[in-house]
């Protein structure tokens, strides 16, 4: 019993330090995208926002329609071997985004970058099915402990290394994050796995029809596309909602690092503990808190003056961020038998990166057309939405 114990904490400990690097490359661009992008042409700010939108939006695309194809392959060869094969390819193809001489090298590669995406998600399918039941909760917590302190350092870092060395570099140190995180995966992570026969593998009716609940899986995969969807609605204009802010003065883009490193503080801090509560009063209650809360604080996001207040802010939505998707991954890892969690986290993966595409594409159509501070009103309404959605979800499954 003590070396299972070990088994799974290990690799909960060593796969939170690899989300940890690999949320430090991820986020690392988010900051100055929009910027770099002014860098590869001229462009009014109309089609900077309908560009960076486009960036952001096609590594989704194709990771949402992918995702399923890695998650039945999971289930047949396991779980790191996914993690090795995301965490290599992106390494190299964002190393390369940072060669690029115009706007439509970068929208390729960002198309490539989503085949090759998928290192977080499938760090939580290998935890989620190798953790005690009990503990479910607060080890996907962990990992996303790790996940959003890398978020919060990459823009940070991000935006300095920008500010001083050049909108490239950055680039070139998130492809060397990576795959340092190949190498760490590769030689400290053990999976203990049965692969699946290619014959047995259930289809997609067959899946659903081993689960207790599958109203409440639908519900949650559902309950993800829209939680990423109003997530990232800002991202194609956060920097220039920052340097609207700013009078168009000032270090620009490292204000922005710092704006969209703020949620990441908070959520850091309090994914795990969210995730523990979870367990022991019901994760479903933390997930309702959490929308509330986002539906709230969005709203005066639409009417700030100054970057201090949006920094406030953004804060108070890593609050909100700690209860969102670690407690929508912790529902799904209990109502699902091991044998099929690599097909329903990968369709969960898919709806996430549905939302990731529909956010930048949300963000950049609306405020194209009704300005920076409609953005955040439509992602308050979106929240709102989504506690509905979830409320209806959970009480069904209550009764």
């Amino acid at each position: 019993m003590q070396t299972t114990d070990n088994y799974w904490r290990r690799n909960m400990y060593v796969l939170a330090f690899g989300n940890f690097i690999a949320g430090i490359g991820f986020s690392m661009v988010t900051p100055f995208l929009p910027l770099y992008i002014n860098t590869l042409g001229k462009f009014s700010n109309q089609q900077t926002s309908m560009w960076s939108g486009i960036a952001l939006s096609v590594t989704f695309i194709i990771s949402a329609i992918i995702s399923p194809f890695w998650g039945k392959l999971a289930d047949r060869k396991g779980r790191k071997l996914i993690i090795l094969r995301a965490s290599l390819g992106m390494g190299i193809v964002i190393g390369a985004m940072s060669l690029v001489t115009n706007v439509y090298q970068l929208v390729f590669l960002r198309g490539l970058q989503g085949i090759f995406a998928g290192y977080i998600s499938n760090s939580n399918t290998l935890i989620a099915t190798s953790a005690p039941h009990k503990h479910v909760g607060k080890a996907l917590g962990t990992l996303t402990t790790g996940t959003v302190s890398g978020s919060l350092l990459g823009p940070l870092v991000g935006g300095a290394v920008a500010q001083v060395w050049g909108y490239r570099l950055p680039f070139l140190i998130t492809g060397c994050l990576l795959l340092a995180a190949f190498f760490l995966c590769l030689f400290f992570v053990q999976e203990k796995f049965t692969p699946v026969p290619k014959g047995k593998i259930p289809s997609l009716r067959e899946v659903m029809q081993k689960l207790s609940n599958p109203q409440v899986v639908i519900g949650m995969f559902v309950t993800t596309l829209i939680i990423q969807t109003a997530n990232n609605s800002i991202n194609p204009i956060i920097s220039l909602y920052v340097k609207q802010l700013m009078h168009n003065s000032g270090q620009v883009a490292l204000i922005s690092g710092i704006v969209t490193a703020m949620p990441g503080i908070p959520a850091a801090l309090l994914s795990s503990k969210f995730g523990d509560l979870g367990d022991r009063i019901g994760t479903k209650k933390v997930l309702l808190a959490g929308l509330i809360l986002s539906t709230l604080v969005y709203i005066p996001q639409a009417a700030v003056n100054q970057v201090w207040q949006l920094v406030i802010l953004r804060f108070i939505v890593g609050i909100a961020d700690a209860a969102l998707l670690p407690q929508v991954q912790t529902i799904l890892a209990k109502d699902s038998p091991h044998e099929v969690s690599g097909r329903i986290f990968g369709y969960n993966q898919s709806f996430q990166y549905i939302g990731n595409c529909a956010g930048p594409l949300l963000g950049s159509t609306i405020s194209g057309s009704f300005g920076y501070s409609a953005v955040f009103l439509s992602t308050a309404l979106l929240e709102f939405i989504n506690l509905i959605w979830v409320y209806g979800t959970t009480k069904k499954e209550q009764n």
